[in-house]
């Protein structure tokens, strides 16, 4: 779970620090790009100037300001481990309720601790739609030591499907080769979830 107060104090702090308003346009749009205080510490240059209102310079500022918070010990996270598929669906059970699914990754150290959450694709669920370069490219760069992939099902049926199926093996067949494994697909429900790893699909 992310620290709330640490991370309103580090939104605070970089808007400060690049003279933007806390709940400007800029420091807003980081933040919904990069949801938590590990993505934005890991932006890169290249990643802040597809933003509006962006520049090289202001770029180069939140990059410096960024370097100073990583020596600050109250922008970390409380780690979240995941021990099990209940513990998945527990850290994802807001999705439950999404009108369109929503295909997310969580990204794993060595000890099951959530490093960060991404919404890899937003859509109806198809394996040449959700692509293994997407989901591994998060991962490698954050030296992920394995991962969990889930999405939701608006009907509030987990069952999966035989698309959900193959994405599964999909990526889990990549993840053997660069050495991320998936340790489970969990489908959200309403009020209920699948794990596909439960179900023999990994």
């Amino acid at each position: 779970m992310i620290n709330q107060l640490d991370k309103f104090t580090f939104k605070l702090l970089l808007a400060t620090t690049i003279h933007e308003k806390e709940d400007g346009y800029i420091v807003s749009e980081i933040f919904s790009r990069f949801p938590s205080i590990q993505e934005v510490l890991d932006v890169t240059e290249e990643e802040l100037l597809v933003i509006k209102g962006i520049g090289k310079v202001k770029a180069q500022q939140i990059i410096a300001a960024l370097k100073l918070a990583r020596l600050n010990p109250s922008t970390t996270e409380q780690r979240f481990a995941i021990r099990s598929p209940e513990d998945a669906y527990n850290y994802l059970k807001d999705m439950q309720y999404l009108k369109r699914e929503e295909f997310v990754c969580l990204g794993l150290n060595t000890k099951n601790e959530v490093l960060f959450r991404e919404t890899i694709f937003t859509g109806s669920l198809n394996a040449s739609i959700v692509h293994p370069r997407e989901t591994f490219l998060a991962l490698i760069k954050r030296s992920c030591a394995s991962a969990i992939v889930a999405h939701n099902h608006p009907s509030g049926q987990p069952d999966p499907s035989r698309e959900d199926i193959e994405v599964t093996k999909r990526l889990a067949e990549v993840g053997k080769v660069v050495g991320i494994e998936i340790l489970d697909h969990v489908i959200i429900g309403h009020e209920r979830f699948v794990s596909l790893k439960e179900k023999g699909y990994l």
